[in-house]
């Protein structure tokens, strides 16, 4: 089994080690033995029509983002092509606001998105920084609590015929009031939650690469269990400390 993954723009968008979620997932995919196939996509690669099982893009500060967003734009219907085409995804942060429908900053200046999730950003006067706790359920048998650390000034809006990623139990969310966080779209998800990641939800980055093979095999494949003390117990201190915060944040 193969997994082909695109890493879009990691030399401008890697804040909080973002590159640490393409780790965990090659190591995971290592473990079972399957083919972790890694590809940068930088500033003149194409998107070739099914040519990635996983599309990730990481999270930037503003200057970064106004670097990447008018090229990232640009790629709208080649995105969209992967993404109907069954091809999952992952962006986080920067990468997360710039795949909707576009960023306004402090000054006014507005970045264009990509369109891909139904939401807009629109930057406030605080940062929401912290430890977040979410609830998530992505199916019947993908259900469960996601840690992360979020750090954005950024309040997003999901449109009508969005879905969010998960539930606030702890934590700013999307914008600090709706008690929402992130987006999702079939197998490509969007949020806040740097840390990174993957490495203390370690069922979420199974089922990414589970959905990654989807798009070749037509079905989510089971995937051998993997006994995961270290990966639980990050999640476990990260949730106690998200808890600390005295629930959700408004």
């Amino acid at each position: 089994m193969k997994v082909v993954v695109g890493h879009l723009y990691p030399d401008y968008l890697n804040i909080y080690a973002d590159r640490g979620n393409m780790a965990v997932l090659a190591r995971r995919a290592a473990w079972r033995n399957i083919e972790f196939d890694y590809r940068v996509v930088g500033f003149g690669d194409s998107l070739r029509p099914g040519e990635h099982d996983l599309l990730y893009i990481g999270g930037g500060q503003d200057r970064e983002q106004a670097l990447v967003a008018p090229d990232l734009a640009g790629r709208r219907a080649e995105l969209e092509e992967a993404i109907e085409g069954g091809a999952a995804a992952l962006a986080v942060c920067g990468g997360y606001q710039l795949l909707g429908q576009f960023y306004r900053d402090r000054s006014g200046a507005e970045l264009p998105g990509a369109g891909i999730f139904d939401h807009y950003t629109v930057a406030g006067e605080r940062r929401m920084i912290g430890d977040v706790l979410l609830e998530c359920e992505l199916g019947p048998d993908a259900r469960g609590t996601i840690a992360g650390f979020e750090n954005h000034a950024g309040r997003t809006t999901l449109g009508s015929n969005a879905v969010p990623f998960g539930r606030v139990v702890a934590g700013f969310g999307n914008d600090g009031e709706s008690g929402f966080e992130g987006c999702r779209r079939g197998r490509a998800l969007g949020t806040y939650l740097h840390g990174p990641l993957l490495p203390r939800n370690p069922w979420l980055a199974d089922w990414l690469l589970s959905q990654s093979m989807a798009r070749r095999l037509g079905e989510p494949p089971p995937l051998a269990p993997l006994r995961d003390e270290i990966e639980s117990r990050a999640h476990e201190v990260a949730s106690g400390r998200a808890f600390s915060r005295g629930g959700r944040a408004n």
